[in-house]
């Protein structure tokens, strides 16, 4: 496994370009490169995540963990949960990916947890490179008008327990015309923090993105 610490350039609310941090992990062969937008009050330190991306390297795709804010832009709550904003930095991203010898062939996924999976959506109505979305106990609901756009192969993620979102991904699948699913695990609630539920939904994860990332990327950016 390669592992490199990279800047992720973007454009601050000031105007100005701002480098936000993360961590590229590359196998030797990688079959695709899934993307991770942390949720509110996270970062690319979430253990979920970290848990997740592990299962995803093992199974030979890479993964990007990074911050979608600077520390002092996730100091004002507003900015926490500003879909728009949050997908405009997962879109820096996966056009930094893009621009990267080492990743700019990869087929590339996205997963999103709370409201990260808002941003993420957001970012693949946006942009047609990303193949594949995941969403664990997120809020795609969030992603309101972008929904209908979306034609990455979108799987929805919640735990039974977590009645209220599950709603809201129920009304969130309903609004996406692509290739979907909603998987429902039984006992989770909202953070997987029960037995087994995270390593459930890390397997679901792993299988669709093995399963959705495949053939040739598309040219041009």
């Amino acid at each position: 496994m390669n592992v490199f610490d990279i800047d992720v350039p973007v454009h601050g609310l000031d105007g100005h370009v701002l480098k936000l941090h993360g961590q590229l992990s590359l196998p030797e062969e990688p079959g695709g490169l899934v993307l991770f937008a942390h949720g509110s009050g996270s970062s690319r330190f979430s253990p979920r995540n970290r848990f997740v991306a592990d299962l995803l390297n093992e199974e030979g795709l890479g993964t990007l963990l990074f911050d979608l804010l600077t520390e002092q832009e996730a100091a004002d709550r507003v900015n926490v949960f500003d879909c728009e904003l949050l997908a405009s930095r997962v879109l820096a991203a996966v056009h930094a990916m893009l621009r990267d010898p080492r990743t700019a062939s990869l087929p590339l996924g996205i997963f999103g947890a709370s409201t990260g999976a808002a941003a993420a959506l957001i970012a693949a109505a946006r942009e047609r490179h990303v193949k594949a979305v995941v969403s664990r106990g997120g809020r795609p609901d969030l992603a309101g008008r972008w929904l209908a756009r979306v034609e990455a192969a979108t799987l929805l993620i919640v735990g039974g327990e977590d009645r209220d979102v599950l709603e809201l991904n129920r009304e969130a699948e309903e609004a996406l015309d692509c290739e979907k699913q909603l998987a429902v695990i039984p006992r989770a609630t909202h953070l997987f923090e029960e037995p087994g539920t995270l390593e459930e939904a890390a397997r679901l994860a792993a299988d669709w993105f093995t399963r959705c990332l495949h053939g040739p990327q598309l040219t041009g950016a």
